[in-house]
């Protein structure tokens, strides 16, 4: 995580938002400490426009999403909003349209998303994990899916991702019991890929994100989609081929090939 928290930007629209980049990664940070980074309307409209601006930025080429304070990923939504951006039908669908756009954001992302996850990781919080690509935790954290006990609704896309990642019968237990599962319990589910002990963590995240920054983007890039058609029911193969072949007639083929020969690092451009 980056030593300091960035500045706010005035374009986001809020200070309980934060981003920066630097050295090929971008990081979207959730800051709402006091509140155990619990997402209210303006954050969830924040986010939209951060990932928004990663996706257009060439620079970036591996996003991490995380939460500011040490004590919560993302705690969910801020329940103390629900009257005022929650309260009546309109509201609600309102709220669920952002959220949707969202999470559809971050599991459509073009590049690598990494969940750098300390402490509490629930409901929504969860939810946004689940969109990412990895998720890393410390031994300290802690997952759930409250809905049950507080009567929400789940619509089928985040209810789809979270079987696809930890199948049917985990997904069912989170939901049904609305319990807190350890990190531990995390890892057996497949619902995180990596625990690590918590003072691990920065660098665990950092090493990975440079890691994926120094390969070959439009490889890379590629994978991920082409992982996503491949949970389809009618994989777009023309899609993949196209991508494949994409990735066979880049400079970075040739690059990767001299700089093999040569023993040297290579330096991927992403064309």
């Amino acid at each position: 995580m980056p030593d300091m928290l960035p500045p706010p930007d005035p374009a986001i629209g809020t200070d309980k938002m934060l981003c920066r980049s630097a050295g090929g990664v971008g990081w979207m940070i959730f800051n709402n400490p006091e509140r155990h980074n619990a997402v209210s309307m303006e954050m969830w409209i924040a986010a939209e426009r951060i990932l928004a601006g990663f996706a257009a930025d060439p620079a970036v080429r591996v996003v991490v999403v995380t939460g500011a304070g040490g004590k919560a990923f993302v705690s969910g939504a801020n329940i103390s909003k629900f009257e005022n951006e929650r309260g009546s039908q309109e509201a609600v669908e309102a709220y669920q349209a952002q959220t949707a756009r969202v999470y559809e954001a971050l599991a459509t992302f073009p590049k690598p998303i990494i969940a750098a996850i300390r402490g509490y990781c629930i409901g929504g919080g969860t939810a946004l994990a689940v969109c990412c690509d990895i998720r890393i935790c410390t031994e300290s954290s802690h997952f759930g899916i409250p809905a049950a006990k507080l009567g929400l609704g789940y619509p089928l896309p985040g209810i789809r991702r979270l079987v696809h990642l930890v199948g049917p019968s985990f997904a069912k237990e989170l939901f049904f019991t609305g319990k807190r599962f350890t990190a531990e319990d995390a890892r057996v589910m497949g619902l995180v890929n990596h625990v690590v002990p918590d003072h691990r963590l920065d660098a665990t995240i950092e090493d990975y994100a440079a890691t994926i920054a120094g390969n070959a983007p439009l490889t890379v890039d590629s994978v991920k989609a082409v992982v996503a058609e491949a949970l389809k029911p009618d994989p777009d193969t023309a899609l993949c081929d196209r991508l494949v072949r994409g990735c066979f007639a880049s400079e970075d083929y040739v690059e990767g090939r001299r700089a093999f020969m040569e023993k040297r690092p290579p330096r991927f451009q992403g064309r």
